[in-house]
């Protein structure tokens, strides 16, 4: 009869051999020790050097100012999310092959069925594309404002998702996962880096007008995070609540107040040394103090001259243009004092398929035609002021959505289905290339052939711009070294200056 047995199990049952291989496991164990304590633990081909980087967080201070792993290119990020996946083949993503076989059958394509069913033939965008700026970059007069800030601009053409699902894709791109649960980008960085300004959040989320978007609070989510590195979502015309002293209470009352509650918790603190929870609930609450003084002065959109307000298209006759230009003017008084990450958002959720949104399944041209001058001029004018305040040497802004959209309408529609396969983003600011473009998608915009990336691999280029490393800024959570880029994900080096 065969031993079932291998070789080296057959050693393990002699008493010498057993012994013999656990002396040398466990010497090997001591020595892989030693070398990790004096730095000179070798790594696996590929990774980065050292282990995980857990930021050394004081419970007192959660939102103090951390160092970066290493020097940063940016110091604070503006994100702006057009909900709904806005078209890449409509914006930026320039296909003359498209124009030129309009109505005509995608090659391929026969059987080919994507999120809401069987796709029609290629259509051409509905809006012309121009040169732009002094690059020549074509783009779109769908956004014909942002397309002139071309030379500022490091667009990114061949990104693909995992998902082509709404709910899963912003996940995705806020988080890293297509599920519920994790940490959002904007709480890694508050996490890692903390705050510059101790009188305002970190991490600030700025809904739009019409309200938030499918994935709703996942995008500044803290998920298995501290709950302290949360973002606050609030906006031009909805204020944080409850910032206003109650009537009757007077100042001299309300300041000693607080001097008799900041007397008991350091009392409390001090039976409980080793209660993180309470000195991070105390912190928390202390910062919602401090925001009665510094955000009224912050969300005063109408300090800003006349000049400003209009060139941002905040007097605007459409309501909705307006309150998104207030957002954005908000936004950039934010970046001006510190904020870390701000999130601002184009387009909800709360009115339906592609009607405050982006999602332009059935009537593109249409709905596109109303979408497009909400987000255009604020969103240009944003960048320039940026730029005219010297603001742009020190943040980095980033647009984006969740995924792209087909070179087809579907059949019996309008409009465009969902594509993970290819789409763009751009940046702009500290430390990337301008006027730059990387990575393409094929001759009609289908998918990306060309440097195709990933948003693992966005991600771990926005981290690094920040000073840092994805590969090893990790939070310890039910037995797994987590990542904002899970166990993916390389920084674009080519869209960065040298």
């Amino acid at each position: 009869m065969t031993n079932p047995l291998s070789r080296s199990g057959r050693d393990l049952l002699s008493r010498r051999q057993f012994f013999g291989h656990t002396g040398i496991g466990l010497g090997g164990i001591a020595l892989a020790h030693l070398l990790h304590a004096d730095g000179k633990l070798a790594h696996a081909a590929g990774s980065s050097a050292g282990g995980p980087i857990r930021p050394a967080i004081d419970p007192l201070r959660p939102h103090a100012s951390r160092a970066p792993h290493f020097p940063p290119r940016a110091k604070n990020v503006l994100m702006i999310y057009c909900s709904g996946a806005i078209s890449q083949l409509d914006t930026f993503d320039y296909k003359p092959e498209l124009f030129r076989r309009d109505g005509q059958p995608m090659p391929g394509a026969d059987q080919l069925v994507t999120f809401q069913g069987e796709n029609g033939n290629l259509t051409a965008p509905r809006y012309k594309f121009r040169p732009r700026g002094a690059c020549g970059k074509m783009t779109s007069d769908l956004l014909p404002r942002i397309g002139e800030l071309a030379d500022d601009l490091c667009f990114i053409h061949s990104l693909t998702s995992k998902t082509n699902t709404h709910g899963p894709g912003e996940n995705f791109m806020a988080t890293g996962f297509t599920l519920d649960g994790f940490p959002s980008m904007g709480a890694w960085v508050n996490y890692a880096l903390g705050s510059e300004n101790d009188q305002l959040p970190a991490f600030v989320a700025i809904p739009d007008p019409r309200g938030v978007p499918q994935s709703g609070t996942n995008h500044w989510a803290p998920g298995f995070l501290p709950a302290v590195f949360q973002g606050t979502a609030f906006n031009a015309s909805q204020p944080v609540r409850f910032l206003d002293t109650p009537a009757g209470v007077t100042p001299q009352s309300d300041a000693a107040s607080r001097d008799f509650l900041k007397l008991l918790n350091d009392r409390h603190l001090e039976q409980f040394p080793g209660d993180t929870q309470l000195a991070a609930r105390i912190a928390s609450y202390e910062l919602a103090a401090k925001l009665q003084m510094s955000l009224p002065d912050v969300a005063n959109i109408d300090a800003e001259s006349a000049h400003t307000l209009n060139s941002y298209g905040a007097n605007d006759a459409d309501p909705v243009k307006a309150g998104f230009a207030r957002n954005c003017v908000l936004a950039r008084r934010l970046v001006e004092r510190g904020v870390r990450f701000v999130q601002l958002f184009n387009g909800s959720y709360a009115m339906g398929e592609g009607v405050g949104n982006w999602d332009g399944h059935k009537a593109l041209y249409e709905q596109y035609a109303v979408h497009g001058p909400i987000l255009d001029q604020p969103v240009a004018a944003l960048v320039a002021d940026l730029k005219q305040r010297g603001l742009l040497e020190d943040t980095l802004v980033v647009f984006c959505t969740e995924f792209g959209r087909m070179p087809t309408f579907q059949k019996g529609a309008s409009g465009r289905d969902h594509n993970p396969k290819g789409f763009t983003a751009w940046l702009a600011g500290a430390g990337v290339r301008a006027p730059f473009s990387y990575g393409a998608t094929d001759e009609f915009g289908y998918q990306a052939v060309e440097n195709v990336s990933t948003v693992y691999d966005f991600h771990a280029t926005i981290l690094h711009l920040l000073g840092l490393d994805h590969t090893r800024l990790s939070f310890y959570h039910n037995g797994i070294e987590r990542r904002l880029t899970d166990v993916h994900g390389e920084v674009i080096h080519a869209m960065l200056k040298a």
